[in-house]
């Protein structure tokens, strides 16, 4: 089966280096977090953001499990407040959005601190780099959340953003759905030939 999850971690795998530095917006689990900790190597660093305090304390375990804690920033805070936390660039944000699996239902992301959130990390874009938002339009906050975030990107400068919208066509009634940002350098590289 083909995960939206999977392909965002597949896109941002193809960018992110040993050494860079990168956000994991939404910790949740930690299984973002892990995986761009792995990518960034010893010499990189990660910064995770999340509202809950279970959610941070169970990426820290996890982290832990794997020795990878010393790359990790945990930050008790929302993702609208990055730019307070990370000085750029980075080389990738990644956004998994709704409510933390195994979690209180009730604690959801929300269109306007995601949609601040998404401001700030586009800012702390270098060129190149790019913001994945795994989008669950499945239930009511959900929606709103994919419709904010659809209309606030297409509103993007196409000269300097490519925006991808993509989703199951054949799960289910309303699966899961994947934005890429990406930050285009002085020119698209389409034009550029890179």
């Amino acid at each position: 089966m083909i995960r939206i999850t999977e392909i965002a971690q597949k896109q941002v795998a193809e960018i992110l280096r040993e050494g860079d530095q990168a956000v994991d917006a939404t910790a949740g689990n930690g299984r973002d977090t892990l995986f761009l900790a792995r990518l960034v190597g010893s010499s990189g660093r990660v910064y995770a953001f999340d509202i809950q305090q279970e959610a941070l304390d169970e990426t820290a375990a996890l982290l832990d499990h794997h020795n990878m804690s010393e790359r990790v920033d945990l930050i008790h805070a929302g993702h609208e407040t990055m730019a307070a936390y990370v000085e750029g660039p980075v080389t990738a944000v990644m956004f998994n959005l709704g409510y933390r699996p195994g979690g209180d239902r009730s604690i959801v992301t929300r269109p306007e601190s995601t949609l601040r959130g998404l401001a700030a990390a586009i800012q702390l874009l270098k060129p190149g780099g790019l913001a994945t938002l795994v989008l669950y339009p499945g239930h009511a906050e959900g929606e709103k959340e994919k419709s904010a975030l659809l209309e606030y990107c297409s509103g993007f400068d196409g000269s300097a953003f490519g925006v991808v919208h993509s989703r199951l066509l054949n799960r289910g009634k309303a699966p899961p759905e994947l934005l890429i940002v990406k930050k285009f350098g002085q020119y698209p590289q389409f034009l550029t030939g890179q």
